[in-house]
């Protein structure tokens, strides 16, 4: 399948630049879609917040790919147990790390969602 995932090209300063389009906060990019994601925080962080990429299914998200703000952060329990009943498996890692990996990743045409905690 063809992918047309936007690249990440810079992030920081409370957002993302995404295929030199700036997105300002948190973004979500899900079948190759950047959506703005309200989370500002991983406190803040619920299964809810990851209804899009549950609802895409795991016919199109083999796993999500979390960026946890500035460091890294272990997921919640209901986070983690959630997307693995969903069928899907979840990387974390500061979202500096998860932006480089996600072009990597998308790169080899790897079926993954992002879920980038701005910094």
């Amino acid at each position: 399948m063809a992918r047309n995932a936007p690249t990440i090209d810079a992030y920081g300063d409370g957002g993302f630049r995404l295929a030199g389009a700036r997105h300002d906060g948190s973004v979500l990019i899900v079948r190759d879609e950047p959506h703005s994601w309200g989370v500002k925080a991983m406190a803040d962080l619920s299964l809810a917040d990851f209804a899009p990429v549950i609802e895409a299914g795991a016919a199109d998200v083999e796993f999500v790919l979390l960026g946890t703000g500035a460091r890294n952060a272990l997921p919640s329990r209901e986070i983690r147990e959630g997307l693995r009943a969903a069928g899907m498996g979840l990387e974390f890692m500061d979202t500096a790390a998860a932006a480089k990996l996600y072009n990597l990743l998308t790169s080899e045409g790897r079926r993954l969602a992002a879920a980038l905690i701005a910094v």
